[in-house]
């Protein structure tokens, strides 16, 4: 469909192209590219060549060296400009297909590419929207009779992390210090992390805004989600359990988030589109909607140790897992007049399903350390050692294409002394 061939075991179909943000050793700026089999179409070489009605007039958001004057647009503009790109990079339509110099100066092969953070990230925030994680941890912390908290059922739980430690795939993780209570009979101490975790998350980026005092309605929320990453929210859980008591997550979780450098469109994952979960009680009337916004997404952690040869995959699960949609995530957060702006982050929670395998946590795979995970050749864990790297793959599969993210992959530091 594409003149750019493209595997069908490739994340980047032509069904996908997705955004990211990238630059080369001859050319160290940052640009805006779409991701095409092998290939980057570098969108500041051909932006001439967007000339409909919406788009021939802003041509210069893909001069800028992030995503987020092209996010700021309308639906309708991101739609436009989707469509020329399936256009120009069909196998028809001979604009780029046939002009020699123009392809030379717009392809780039990704292995030539350094990926960046797609956007500047003002805020972010994390929800706590898989109902297999949630009840797993109550279960854990507080007992099966008490799993979920009274409002679980009722609202998308949440809390602001922290935007300046959001790294794009491939950064290393430094191992965080902090007061820990390992034994509650005794005072803390501090020291490094030894319950180091990942969690499976996807992430969403906010598309146009919102005025401060004016909240996004459920049936307007699909036109302010401009596409989705994976995520990896690094966790230290030693630190988390004795902090988090009454405000909530803090050190254990701002040391590092690592996402994927690939921002796929909602347009191309729509097809992936399922039913809604069966949500009982009923949402309150703001968070009601009937349109399918659950998506199936594939998606698998796997672990390569420094004492391992291969990476072993130790999680297989699945976005559709997810009790509390992105839009009633969106609507839930302006609700109160909250303003969100284009590039900001909204993250999923881990997401974890049914079975054991599925769990999207080590802290649920090893059951709070209490077992161990096997990563084969004899080796084992509870939680994440030094040089430990930890890689994220996720894809929706069509019929002989995927629509994929890429990887979001990141190597665990030992932690600076004190």
């Amino acid at each position: 469909m594409s003149f750019i061939n493209v595997d069908a075991a490739s994340d980047f179909s032509y069904q996908n192209l997705p955004y990211g943000v990238f630059s080369t050793s001859d050319n160290p700026k940052h640009r805006i590219g779409v991701a095409i089999g092998d290939q980057i179409l570098d969108l500041s070489v051909i932006k001439s060549l967007f000339v409909g009605p919406v788009m021939s007039k802003h041509q210069d958001v893909f001069d800028q060296p992030t995503l987020n004057a092209f996010m700021a647009l309308s639906k309708e503009a991101w739609s436009e400009t989707r469509r020329t790109l399936k256009s120009l990079l069909s196998a028809t339509e001979s604009t780029l297909r046939d002009d020699v110099s123009l392809r030379s100066r717009a392809f780039v092969h990704q292995s030539a590419a350094t990926m960046h953070l797609p956007a500047d990230i003002g805020d972010y925030t994390d929800f706590y929207s898989s109902r297999d994680h949630a009840t797993n941890v109550g279960i854990m912390f507080r007992g099966k009779e008490n799993a979920l908290m009274p409002n679980w059922l009722r609202l998308p739980v949440g809390y602001h992390g922290r935007a300046s430690s959001l790294v794009v795939s491939g950064s290393a993780i430094r191992r965080p210090c902090g007061q820990m209570r390992p034994d509650q009979t005794k005072p803390p101490v501090f020291g490094p992390s030894k319950q180091l975790d990942i969690e499976l998350e996807m992430a969403f980026f906010v598309g146009g805004g919102n005025q401060l005092g004016e909240p996004i309605p459920i049936s307007k929320a699909h036109e302010h989600i401009f596409g989705m990453v994976l995520m990896n929210d690094w966790s230290a859980r030693d630190i988390q359990a004795w902090e988090y008591v009454p405000l909530g997550p803090f050190l254990g979780k701002n040391f590092g988030t690592t996402i994927s450098p690939w921002v796929v469109p909602m347009e191309a994952l729509l097809p992936f589109a399922e039913p809604n979960p069966i949500q009982d009680p009923e949402p309150l009337p703001y968070l009601r909607h009937d349109d399918a916004y659950t998506f199936n997404i594939n998606l698998f952690v796997s672990l390569k140790g420094q004492d391992m040869s291969e990476a072993v995959n130790i999680c297989t699960s699945n976005f559709k897992y997810m009790y509390w949609t992105m839009k009633q995530q969106l609507t839930h957060h302006t609700v109160n007049g909250c303003n969100v702006r284009p590039g900001d982050l909204l993250a999923s929670g881990t997401i974890s399903g049914p079975n054991p395998n599925s769990f999207g946590s080590m802290l649920e795979l090893s059951w709070r350390g209490s077992k161990t995970i096997d990563v084969g050749e004899g080796k084992n864990r509870t939680f994440l050692q030094d040089g430990d790297e930890v890689i994220i793959k996720g894809h929706c599969q069509g019929d002989g294409y995927r629509v994929g993210f890429g990887l979001c992959r990141g190597t665990i530091l030992p932690a600076l002394s004190h």
